[in-house]
């Protein structure tokens, strides 16, 4: 199941709290998981520096645990919401049942 996380802005996080040390661990865990497959791509919004990241996962459980695996997470920095998708059945209106 493909899902799209969401960055979600924590109130009262400080900048400091965003050590080298643990983006450092943060990156590792990401190169982790998109070799794994878990983690199929990850972008920043160019609006604003949160993190919108897609996911290959079971379910939303397993998108969840998966991305409290993050450092960042972990440390209560950041927060995901988390939306399954599914395929866009609008041109089944178009095509229905014809084989091309």
């Amino acid at each position: 199941m493909k899902i799209l996380a969401l960055e979600k802005e924590l109130s009262g996080v400080a900048p400091a709290a965003f050590t080298p040390e643990l983006l450092e661990k943060e990156a590792a865990r990401v190169w982790a998981l998109q070799q794994s497959g878990e983690l199929r791509e990850i972008w920043f919004r160019h609006d604003r520096s949160d993190a919108v990241l897609m996911l290959e996962c079971a379910d939303v459980a397993e998108a969840r645990r998966t991305l409290a695996t993050l450092p960042l997470v972990a440390a209560g920095l950041i927060a995901f919401e988390v939306i399954p998708l599914k395929p866009y059945p609008g041109l089944a209106r178009l095509f229905g049942d014809r084989r091309f």
